[in-house]
């Protein structure tokens, strides 16, 4: 083969295994944030959500550790650097947002796991930070914009994206408040995890006002036992 031949030839090669390489990563990406949310909602009995949601983790996890460049110690950095201003913004924010949601709708239901049942906030308050927001983030944040960078747009319209697809996969619930609550909490924690650079201040801004959601009795909205399906 001709030195010419060889320099036409091998850049093709690499163009058509570049092309490959995204096809799968959208394909990645279209199964994991789409087809898997859109399949609970639609197809299965809404108890599955916490098995779909351990399986997901467990194939994000697996797709995450052979993501190139990444390295796990990245989780644990930025401890030091959470904002707790922004903290406290985001509990307030949605304290404010819960209770407008809880009078408008469910008056009798404001701090009703509180004040009747403080055994069982105790419990959600200690274990939703690792049970669910911890591997919600795992999912949403380093590895969506860690493996898929080369797909996302600028900095803003990727953490839109981000946002609206953890909306997304909030849709078994089937009420608006659920999602949009998600959607400007996903905005939160996207822009802490790739603005601020801190995953550690996601998981928190995402656990505390998870619990926020719970003590003022948003957990009505996230408990699938109330989910009615409009078909």
């Amino acid at each position: 083969m001709s030195d010419a031949s060889a320099r036409t030839t091998l850049p093709r090669t690499h163009a058509n295994g570049t092309d490959l390489r995204r096809l799968r990563l959208w394909a990645e990406m279209a199964l994991l944030y789409v087809l898997a949310p859109v399949a609970l909602a639609v197809f299965f009995p809404a108890n599955w959500m916490f098995p779909v949601l351990f399986a997901v983790t467990a194939l994000g996890l697996v797709l995450l550790h052979v993501t190139r460049d990444f390295e796990w110690v990245e989780l644990l950095r930025g401890w030091h650097r959470i904002g707790w201003g922004a903290v406290l913004g985001l509990s307030v924010v949605t304290f404010l947002a819960g209770t407008a949601v809880m009078m408008t709708f469910n008056p009798q239901g404001y701090f009703w796991m509180v004040q009747n049942r403080p055994e069982l906030m105790l419990t959600i308050a200690l274990l939703y930070p690792f049970v669910s927001a911890l591997p919600q983030e795992i999912v949403f944040r380093p590895l969506f914009f860690r493996r898929y960078a080369e797909l996302l747009p600028g900095t803003q319209l990727a953490i839109l994206a981000n946002a609206a697809l953890f909306s997304l996969a909030h849709m078994l619930y089937w009420n608006w408040v659920v999602t949009i609550m998600t959607f400007f909490g996903g905005l939160a924690f996207a822009w802490a995890y790739e603005v601020r650079r801190n995953f550690p201040m996601a998981v928190v801004l995402h656990a505390v006002s998870g619990v926020i959601v719970f003590a003022v009795g948003l957990g009505m909205f996230f408990y699938t036992g109330n989910i009615q399906r409009p078909f």
